[in-house]
């Protein structure tokens, strides 16, 4: 393909998606439940595409009816299917129960999935150097080594890109997390790391101003540290607090930073300044803990801009 093939989309999401199993109790024989499909790359792709971008996702997903629910599911939410390659591995999949005050237990079966076997060879010639924004995580990186180098040569190729760390201590240890993080950091836009807790382990300091001042020295032209239920701390050419807008229903927290991510990233591709960007991505996760699993509170654009001046009275 040629890059006028690549001008119909905004944002590329790089990663696993997951076919969810949520509980409506703790994780344990006999106990009710539902079928879904998520995973980060899902839920920044429905982010991105409720914020108004032409989203493509670049995956592996199985060679089953789980496979192709996955694919149904990214067709429904708006995203471009086209770079998904089908693949002879199993569909990673997640046991998941997260009650109203975040309390969560995830048991995954993932290792040597249909997407842990991602290879720079699926990153189509010209595509993320065309492209208004690529969005990548440190879940992606940590599949495997193939993953990681397929990670690394779309920071090294795209002109804009957001990366999230997101953390799990069952996928890769401390250590290596930061080595990535600390690799890809001179190639990024944008990072978001949450504190208190993925700051500490991966940069040493619960502090955000310090988290975003270490990784701005390492590189990253901009740096978002998301806060949970109290805001944000950007440090890009000057620092601000943007307050978290406040959630009108709180049921699942869930996948509300993939969808901060999803959403900054397809505002900054479509023209937004970072503080706009980051403003509309505070008020989307606010909403997004609203609804059950990953993608099911992603509000669309114009219900995210009455939400967040709603309470522009907020200080910024």
């Amino acid at each position: 393909m040629s890059a006028t093939d690549f001008r119909d989309v905004d944002v590329v999401v790089l990663g696993e998606p997951l076919i969810e199993i949520s509980t409506h109790g703790p994780i344990t024989a006999g106990v009710d439940c539902r079928l879904a499909v998520s995973g980060d790359v899902v839920n920044t792709a429905a982010a991105a595409a409720a914020a108004g971008a032409q989203v493509a996702v670049i995956t592996r997903v199985s060679h089953d009816e789980l496979g192709t629910a996955v694919i149904d599911r990214l067709t429904e939410i708006g995203a471009d299917t086209r770079f998904v390659r089908r693949d002879d591995s199993f569909q990673g999949m997640y046991v998941q129960y997260a009650d109203p005050l975040g309390e969560r237990q995830f048991c995954y079966a993932r290792g040597g999935s249909a997407a842990s076997r991602l290879s720079p060879d699926d990153l189509p010639e010209g595509l993320l150097e065309n492209t208004g924004g690529v969005l990548v995580s440190g879940i992606t990186a940590a599949l495997s080594a193939t993953a990681l180098a397929t990670v690394l040569e779309a920071a090294r190729r795209s002109q804009r890109i957001v990366y999230d760390p997101n953390y799990r201590p069952r996928l890769t240890t401390a250590q290596e997390a930061a080595a990535v993080l600390r690799e890809i950091a001179p190639h990024c836009t944008l990072v978001t790391p949450s504190a208190p807790h993925e700051c500490a382990t991966l940069l040493g300091t619960e502090s955000p101003a310090e988290a975003a001042a270490m990784l701005r020295a390492a590189g990253a032209a901009a740096v978002a540290v998301t806060c949970g239920a109290t805001g944000v701390h950007v440090d890009a050419d000057a620092a601000h607090w943007r307050p978290a807008f406040p959630a009108p229903a709180v049921v699942d927290q869930t996948g509300a930073g993939d969808v901060f991510a999803g959403t900054v990233t397809a505002r900054l591709a479509l023209g937004d300044d970072l503080r706009t960007a980051v403003r509309l991505g505070a008020a989307a996760a606010s909403l997004a803990v609203g609804g059950a699993g990953g993608s099911g509170g992603i509000a669309p654009l114009d219900v995210v801009r009455t939400h967040a001046a709603s309470h522009s009275g907020v200080s910024a």
